[in-house]
């Protein structure tokens, strides 16, 4: 990562964070945004992160960010999106639909809007690289959750067909499991309108069971991703828990099966 230029959407998140630190140390040049100012904001500017508040839910904030950015001559080489929400939480016909759609909108095309914005600005070491990530529901139904699961989904497809039209950038999404992060706060806030998630989510931040992935398991496994040749990742949806990513045969297999961890149709 050294000599690198990245920009982190939600570098403020508890993962976004996390990355831009690790980044920072290595020697990169970090540019992220947050959506209000807070004492995480402070401490990355400190470590020497550009930080920059955004709503990327507003295409106005998104044209002023990108309009700030051009004028500081930005370039960047990876690109990670750590932006997300889980409410509102509760049954498709018990929640707000506009409420339901804001939430569909931030964990999809708000974050595409601003990549689309951001295209430009893409550094002379192709392809560029860019990290999103996925969410719960992905092989199965996520009761409760049907905003954040369908956000996700498509960003999963995206991910795809970037891919096929770019050979430019290099997409890649990550599906992380449980990490324990601030969004679960909003879990905890809904109460029984989560469903049988409100106790499994009490169990993991009480550790009762183990499980979990730690915030540096992440960054490695986002590191593999973006060492790897875009002919294995490209295009692709990994789960950092359930994939053998660290195995050294991934690359090659990926590679001689082109639908692999992909959204398709079982036969």
């Amino acid at each position: 990562m050294s000599q690198s230029k990245v920009f982190i959407l939600a570098a403020s998140s508890d993962i976004g964070a996390h990355l831009a630190e690790r980044y920072l140390r290595a020697g990169a040049e970090v540019w992220g945004t947050y959506r209000s100012q807070s004492t995480r904001v402070a401490e990355l500017e400190a470590a020497g992160a550009k930080m920059y508040p955004l709503d990327i839910a507003s295409g106005p904030s998104v044209k002023m960010l990108a309009a700030t950015l051009r004028d500081q001559g930005f370039a960047w080489d990876v690109l990670v999106s750590a932006a997300g929400v889980l409410d509102p939480i509760g049954g498709f016909f018990s929640t707000d639909f506009d409420a339901w759609e804001a939430s569909v909108i931030t964990n999809s095309t708000a974050q595409l809007r601003v990549l689309h914005a951001l295209y430009p600005f893409r550094g002379d070491r192709p392809p560029a690289k860019v990290m999103l990530f996925a969410g719960g529901g992905t092989n199965g139904p996520f009761d409760n959750y049907s905003a954040y699961c369908l956000g996700k989904l498509l960003l999963i497809k995206m991910t795809e067909l970037l891919d096929s039209e770019y050979p430019d950038l290099q997409v890649s999404v990550l599906g992380t499991g449980w990490v324990n992060t601030k969004i679960h706060q909003q879990t905890l806030a809904a109460g029984i309108s989560a469903g049988v998630n409100f106790q499994r989510t009490q169990e993991f931040l009480e550790g009762n069971h183990g499980h979990g992935s730690s915030l540096e398991t992440v960054a490695e496994c986002i590191d593999w991703c973006l060492s790897s040749p875009r002919s294995a990742v490209g295009g692709r949806n990994f789960s950092l828990v359930h994939d053998p990513w660290r195995s050294a045969d991934l690359v090659d297999d990926l590679i001689a099966d082109p639908n692999r961890y992909k959204l398709r149709r079982l036969s």
